[in-house]
């Protein structure tokens, strides 16, 4: 079970349920790997829709590495990712929206 508190997204893959959620250690990696020159470059590529799959499959990576997953990006190309690109997408911008979000 996810904690949206914690910034945690469920992410299936081939039919088992992952822990995910953007550590600091993993948003430095994930800004390395994108070439980006901040993280909130990154989230902009989502939050104007202009993100590719290499953009969901960097921040999948970082985020289930942050839940304690121990593959790699050449893994992710062999799974199936429960419900397909558009869930992948959607974890994606919701576990850069979980790690920006202000605690109350």
């Amino acid at each position: 079970m996810t904690n949206p508190l914690r910034g945690e997204v469920e992410v299936v893959l081939d039919g088992t349920p992952h822990v995910a959620r953007l550590t600091l250690g993993t948003l430095a990696e994930l800004e390395h790997d994108l070439g980006a020159d901040s993280l909130m470059d990154i989230a902009a590529r989502f939050e104007v829709g202009r993100f590719s799959s290499r953009d969901v499959l960097a921040v999948l990576v970082a985020g289930l590495r942050g839940g304690g997953w121990r593959g790699t990006a050449g893994d992710l190309l062999t799974v199936e990712i429960g419900g397909g690109p558009v869930a992948a997408g959607r974890a994606a911008a919701e576990l850069l929206a979980r790690a920006f979000r202000i605690a109350a």
